[in-house]
């Protein structure tokens, strides 16, 4: 019995003070506000990884799991612009500018430098948002960035019907769990 509650403290504890947290089950959204045309694209398939002891992100997302609402814009949406069989993924790796110390409940702005790379063009980049240390042990993390089309050479179409703004509006939210050792 003394074992016993020696192994559960020592797990518990190893739980508690995880420095690696990781999700595969994030959600990323988009949003175009074109003049004519307003959507959003969303996938709750974004897999990410945050390490703190290592001060490491990485996220990124299959690009195939992007849903509009409409099953011919998403694939002209992978096929004409986003190219997804040649570039399917997205993907944020970097630091964050100051590792927080967070307790129990707190949330903490942050900030991270990195590069982005969608379409098979990689650009430095940093993007802000806010972090929280659950009551259970997991993260919360919610950010908002913006990317210009142009910027990584993905095309805008010419239709008029069928615009797409040149900014795309990106949010991201995730609750990561303590990675398994």
């Amino acid at each position: 019995m003394k074992y016993l509650l020696i192994i559960f403290l020592v797990l518990s504890f190893n739980s508690v003070f995880a420095q690696a947290y990781q999700t595969k089950t994030g959600k990323a959204i988009f949003l175009s506000k074109a003049p004519l045309n307003e959507f959003t694209g969303v996938s709750e398939q974004l897999q990410g990884l945050i390490d703190l002891e290592k001060n490491m992100v990485d996220f990124y997302l299959d690009l195939n799991t992007l849903k509009t609402g409409i099953g011919l814009r998403d694939r002209h949406m992978r096929d004409n612009y986003l190219e997804t069989e040649k570039y399917p993924f997205a993907e944020f790796t970097g630091k964050l500018t100051s590792i927080p110390e967070l307790k129990s409940g707190q949330t903490q702005a942050v900030a991270v430098n990195g590069r982005f790379k969608i379409h098979g063009v990689e650009r430095d980049m940093e993007i802000t948002g806010q972090l929280q240390r659950m009551t259970n042990g997991d993260l919360s993390l919610k950010a908002n960035f913006d990317i210009l089309l142009g910027d990584y050479e993905i095309p805008l179409p010419k239709l008029v019907f069928y615009e797409l703004a040149e900014k795309q509006e990106v949010s991201i939210e995730a609750f990561l769990k303590p990675k398994k050792q």
